[in-house]
């Protein structure tokens, strides 16, 4: 079996795993190896860019393809706030 040691553990994150540990009747150790050992099993799903995740949040909305202009190859123009 390894070993781990976490150095420079804030003392508050230390008290808030023993009371977690008591609550579920654990020891300390018991109670980190079983945290750990859920982290290292859920799976995480891969990540897509900003515009993927955008288009996840309204994929619900129903836009039909083309409804949106699509400004590729028009010149970035600054905002004007003085008119």
């Amino acid at each position: 079996m390894a070993q781990l040691v976490v150095r420079n553990l804030e003392d508050d994150v230390k008290a808030r795993l023993q009371d977690r540990a008591k609550r579920h009747r654990h020891s300390l150790e018991e109670e980190v190896r079983d945290i750990l050992r859920n982290a290292a099993l859920a799976e995480e799903k891969p990540r897509g860019g900003l515009g993927s995740e955008i288009a996840a949040l309204f994929k619900e909305v129903g836009f039909e393809e083309g409804e949106i202009q699509e400004f590729r190859g028009y010149p970035v123009q600054p905002a004007k706030f003085d008119e």
